[in-house]
């Protein structure tokens, strides 16, 4: 595990600079899944460190490689000093563990639902899981391992994640761009789904 996380972080740290705070929570049966948090100018972010420990697999497949699948970390950016979104670090190592948990592959275009607010008085219980590569590259591993990838969540509203639902995230995601949706902004509405 070590042997992974510890490329893992030093390719946040480069693309994000120094954690400025980091927690870490332990659920029953899992592995350690620690969130850090990275200040840029009037933006917060927070990274899950520890999901990438273990491959992600098909809980239905009774012979999952303890070796092979997919690999992730999250990474969450809002605006600071809008909303106390520091509460947001438990519900994302929930995020995180799923995969262990749940048996969940955790793939973009994903919905992930906690079913509650994701800081206290968030319009938002669910995230949208977007591509990587943009903010952090994805990290290769050493072959037969696949490439680590830090997946950007997009906070979504409740009629967000519906309409998604309905009609896929590609849609919503040209919906949120063709209205200039601020989707870091802890505290905005839904986007107009007519």
């Amino acid at each position: 595990m070590a042997e992974i996380l510890a490329p893992v972080e030093a390719r946040l740290r480069a693309a994000l600079g120094e954690p400025d705070a980091r927690a870490a929570v332990t659920f029953l049966g899992t592995d350690r899944i620690e969130v850090l948090r990275f200040i840029d100018g009037d933006v917060v972010r927070y990274a899950t460190l520890g999901m990438s420990a273990q491959p992600m697999a098909d809980p239905s497949d009774p012979f999952a490689d303890p070796v092979k699948g997919p690999r992730a970390e999250l990474v969450l950016s809002v605006r600071a000093g809008l909303a106390d979104t520091d509460q947001v670090l438990r519900k994302l190592a929930v995020l995180a563990a799923s995969p262990q948990v749940e048996g969940v592959i955790v793939a973009p275009g994903a919905s992930l639902d906690l079913g509650e607010p994701l800081w206290p008085g968030a319009p938002f219980s669910s995230v949208l899981v977007a591509e990587s590569g943009g903010l952090v590259e994805d990290l290769e591993l050493e072959a037969p391992m696949e490439a680590v990838r830090f997946l950007p969540l997009l906070p979504m509203t409740p009629n967000e994640a519906a309409w998604k639902r309905v009609r896929g995230a590609q849609e919503l995601q040209e919906r949120w761009l063709s209205r200039g949706t601020d989707l870091r902004d802890p505290l905005r509405a839904s986007v107009a789904l007519d």
